[in-house]
Formats: C-alpha cells, sequence, structure tokens
C-alpha cells in the first residue's frame, strides 16, 4: 500500500469527486489489510483516535460530514498525538455555509496532513478544465473540441473525465483531436451503449431493457441521444426483418453486418422472432417519444421514455 500521511481533509462543492477520493481511500486501505474504521463526528472521530486497537496492519479512520463539525478544539488535541501507522481522513460536502471549520484545517496540516479541495467547475469554465484534464491523459484538445465535448457529453465533470479516459485508450498518448474526432468518438461509444437497449426492444426483453436505460441514465447519457440511437439500431432491425421475410437467407445478411460474428447470430435470432409490422410500431413509438421529449410533453424525459419501452415490448 503506498505510504500515507498521518491526516487528510478533502473539502468542496464537488460532491462526486470527494466520494470518488473516499471510496478509492477505502478501497486501498481495505487492500492493505489493515482495520478500516468509521466516525460520523468529531467526537466519534477523537474517541476512535484515542482507542487502542490489537489489530495489525495500517488503520484508517474515516470521518465523515466534517462540514457539520463546530467544536475542533479536542479533535485537534488528538491529531496532534496521532498514533503511529494511522490515517485519519475527514470529508466535508460544503454547500452554502456548510463548510469545514478553519480549525480543522489548521490541525491537519499541524498533523503533518493534506488539506485538498474538490471544487466544481463553473458551467463558462469548464471547456478549460476538460483540456487540461485531456493534457494529463496525453491527449491534446482544441478550444472547439473542448466546447464539442461539454455540449456533447453535459456538465458533469466525472463524465467527462471518464470520456477522456475513453478516447485516451482508444487513441493513445500525443493524440490531437479536432472538434470533428471528439464528437465522433463520443457518439460511437453512447450509439454502442444504446444498441444494448435497442436490442432488447427488438427482443422484446422489457426487464433488460429497462435495466440497461435506467444504467445507462445513471452514467449520465441523455434520453435525447439514447433515443436517436435508439432508432436508429431499430431501422437496421426493420430493414433486416423485411429481407428475411422477402426470403433473403440469414448466413448472406450476417455477412454483410458490420459486428462481431456472435454479436450479428444474436441480432438476426432476436428479429427473425418478431415481425416487420411490430418494429414499424416500434419506430413510430421512438418518434412519439423524440416528440415528447422536445416539449410536446409536460412528462418527464425518463417517464416517457419507460413508457415507450413498456409499450415497444408489451
Amino acid at each position: 500500500m503506498p505510504a500515507l500521511k498521518p491526516a487528510y481533509l478533502i473539502h468542496g462543492d464537488d460532491h462526486a469527486r470527494i466520494a470518488d477520493r473516499r471510496a478509492r481511500l477505502r478501497a486501498l486501505a481495505e487492500q492493505g489489510g489493515g482495520p478500516v474504521e468509521l466516525a460520523a463526528s468529531a467526537e466519534e472521530a477523537v474517541a476512535l483516535l484515542a482507542a487502542m486497537t490489537l489489530a495489525t496492519g495500517w488503520r484508517v479512520i474515516i470521518a465523515d460530514g466534517a462540514e457539520r463539525f463546530t467544536d475542533v478544539d479536542e479533535l485537534a488535541a488528538a491529531l496532534a498525538q496521532i498514533p503511529p501507522e494511522t490515517t485519519i481522513a475527514f470529508f466535508a460536502l460544503e454547500d452554502g455555509r456548510a463548510k469545514a471549520p478553519p480549525a480543522l484545517h489548521k490541525a491537519v496540516h499541524a498533523a503533518g496532513g493534506d488539506v485538498a479541495a474538490e471544487v466544481a467547475v463553473k458551467p463558462w469554465d469548464l471547456p478549460g478544465w476538460a483540456t487540461a484534464r485531456a493534457a494529463e491523459l496525453g491527449l491534446r484538445l482544441d478550444n472547439r473540441a473542448a466546447r464539442a465535448l461539454v455540449d456533447a457529453v453535459g456538465p458533469r465533470q466525472a463524465r467527462l473525465q471518464r470520456e477522456l479516459e475513453k478516447i485516451a485508450i482508444e487513441l493513445g498518448p500525443g493524440a490531437t483531436l479536432d472538434a470533428d474526432a471528439v464528437l465522433e468518438s463520443v457518439a460511437r461509444a453512447a450509439e454502442q451503449k444504446a444498441w444494448t437497449v435497442a436490442d432488447a426492444l427488438v427482443a422484446k426483453d422489457s426487464a433488460r431493457a429497462t435495466r440497461v436505460f435506467l444504467q445507462l441514465r445513471a452514467q449520465g447519457e441523455r434520453v435525447e441521444s439514447l433515443g436517436y440511437a435508439m432508432t436508429r439500431r431499430v431501422r437496421e432491425a426493420l430493414e433486416v426483418s423485411t429481407q428475411l421475410e422477402a426470403g433473403v437467407p440469414a448466413s448472406k445478411l450476417r455477412g454483410g453486418m458490420r459486428m462481431p460474428p456472435k454479436a450479428a447470430s444474436a441480432f438476426l435470432n432476436d428479429v427473425a422472432r418478431t415481425t416487420p409490422a411490430a418494429l414499424r410500431r416500434a419506430i413510430a413509438a421512438l418518434a412519439q417519444l423524440e416528440l415528447d421529449t422536445h416539449g410536446g410533453s409536460p412528462l418527464d424525459g425518463d417517464t416517457l421514455a419507460l413508457r415507450a419501452i413498456a409499450e415497444i415490448t408489451a
């Protein structure tokens, strides 16, 4: 396990980033084999620091809710005498006036620890932030490319970071991307994910379509983007279904598909179990979803999409 400092304070209003750092610290501590203990208040943190433990390995204490700490005098005194082979990490999800107290900052520094701020980037600063994160991954984005990435992916920093990491893996370090290259890469990845939902629609597997759709939404995919890619996939299924009905052999169709053989076979099997009429109804339902999500209905996009999935797979 990498060497840890005696104390850390991770604070700021980028709650997703703070949660990620907390999860990584806990996973690191658990891999190291030492005890991991949790505190939900300054008083609990003081008690854990004072408690003796017979466990072996590096001890890690995770203290949540540091934005609610008020009187930290006792805690500061405990940090000044932190036991050996012990690390305590404070996490503060700040918002408005709820902030980690300055005294805690000072106490962590005095204990030989680190204080790190995770601050959410303002929307107008996101292209510059994306350019800097890309540079860390060995990618070069010009201003238009960075703006295109933000427009396509949305304002969530964690999602932008994931897309940049995927592009870096795909293209390798040293790659230079313009706006068209960024949009092509992001659209391709989103489309492939949406195809999973569309294939479940073709197979009339309501449970799988719903589950995958909700997973993609949780990852930040937009309903409008998913609907567009799903429509393209179902249109492909309609074309294949029409040819199968006209007597074209499945083997001939499989050879012309731009997908791995196993995926092509599964797609053909699903299409063979439906009809062109059913697929036309699915396309009509997806077209209605597009209209509704662009102001044609007062319902939110998730409700509209789940209704469309239920209608298509009924």
